[in-house]
């Protein structure tokens, strides 16, 4: 197997690389997300403040189309060349919602009707509408099956109550692919359902707020939300595997968000042993340290192998194959990020958890992501679960 980039894909790469040195420096990047903050959340204005100034140029460039088909828009992109482009966001720290809106408009180009992908998914892949996916609940611990949240039809329309937790991105979004159950208990598998909410909409709140990594989310009230009869995405009670399957995307691209963050660190870190004297000597001249960097750079390999991996099995048709291999991405990338974060802030001293330095600040990320999503216990869980369940070759044959 190659699994070298094609031309196209050292194109997309270089692009991102030059359009992210374009687009300022770590003290820029500080400053828009104070400038986005004292704005203020809720009206379509903050939230276009909180998409960040380099948002369009981002959609113009077609970076929001990149995993999607060009029946819908896009332009034909795998998860890999995706992955591209969150590794170049990674190594820049950007704070744009670039993610979230990609994986609620995934699930629109997958369940929606025409009238919905124009409503939906045409804006969104040119950078007129910024979408989140509403699917945690505080109880839930990241079970997706787990939703206390609730949609009743009512006339033509639905009644959504509940609340969605830590809304990726929802803090500057237009609207949210909303999971709701309407039927079945709260842990079944059968009876959630997607639905389509505008951030304005009556029964909505979004409560926003600034998580650790400057980032974003938001909590999702849904107070006797009422939505239209064409709210509903897809079928309903059906919901389940989309879910997971575009969760399983958004592992693998945040593992590559995550090896474009530990590319940088190891790269800042060694600049740093190489000009920061003590004693008169570099600190590179310590063989110590220049094992610690080595080990760094070889972590950081091993989760780019990690990553790839699991941008191949994103879409791998068998669920079940799709989901242990990206439980196995997620499991060393939360491995891998720790260490080279950790490491990164040990070999800067008392410095490198200051707020001017952006080391502490990649660790935050990094520290955000390995916890995003599912973290390396529950994944190591899920994979006893799909192992479980899978027959087991030669141990049940039946007897003679």
């Amino acid at each position: 197997m190659d699994l070298t980039y094609t031309a196209e894909q050292d194109m997309l790469r270089d692009s991102v690389a030059r359009v992210m040195r374009d687009a300022g420096s770590f003290a820029d990047r500080q400053k828009r997300v104070a400038l986005a903050w004292q704005a203020g959340v809720g009206a379509a204005e903050t939230r276009a403040a909180h998409a960040g100034p380099h948002w369009q140029r981002f959609a113009d460039l077609g970076w929001l189309a990149v995993p999607f088909a060009e029946a819908d828009g896009g332009i034909g992109g795998s998860a890999v060349d995706f992955g591209i482009v969150m590794e170049g966001m990674g190594r820049a720290l950007t704070i744009e919602p670039l993610l979230p809106t990609v994986l609620a408009a995934r699930l629109v180009a997958a369940l929606a009707d025409p009238a919905q992908k124009a409503a939906w998914l045409t804006p969104a892949l040119d950078g007129r509408r910024r979408l989140a996916f509403a699917f945690a609940e505080r109880q839930a611990r990241y079970d997706l099956t787990d939703c206390a949240t609730t949609a009743r039809r009512a006339g033509d329309g639905w009644i959504l109550d509940g609340r969605k937790a830590v809304v990726i991105g929802g803090h500057a979004a237009d609207g949210f692919v909303v999971v709701a159950r309407s039927a079945g208990g709260r842990t079944d598998a059968d009876g959630l359902s997607l639905f389509l909410a505008e951030a304005d909409a009556p029964g909505v709140e979004v409560i926003a707020y600034r998580t650790n990594d400057a980032t974003g989310a938001a909590d999702l009230v849904l107070n006797g939300a009422a939505l239209p009869a064409d709210a509903l995405l897809g079928t309903a009670g059906a919901a389940a595997g989309p879910i997971e399957a575009t969760i399983d995307f958004a592992i693998a691209a945040v593992a590559a968000e995550a090896v474009g963050a530990m590319t940088a660190l190891c790269e800042q870190t060694l600049d740093y042993l190489k000009t920061r004297k003590q004693f008169g000597r570099p600190l590179g001249d310590n063989q110590v340290l220049q094992h610690r960097m080595v080990d760094m750079v070889i972590a950081t390999e091993e989760a780019r192998s990690a990553a790839l991996h699991g941008a191949l099995m994103a879409e791998d048709p068998d669920p079940a194959a799709r989901s242990r291999a990206l439980s196995l991405t997620k499991i060393e990338i939360g491995r891998t990020a720790t260490k080279v974060g950790q490491e990164a802030v040990q070999l800067h001293g008392a410095m490198g958890v200051t707020a001017e330095l952006a080391i502490g600040h990649y660790f935050k990320r990094l520290t955000a992501i390995a916890a995003s999503f599912g973290d390396a216990d529950w994944h190591i869980r899920r994979i006893a679960r799909i192992d479980a369940a899978a027959p087991i070759r030669g141990l049940n044959r039946p007897a003679a």
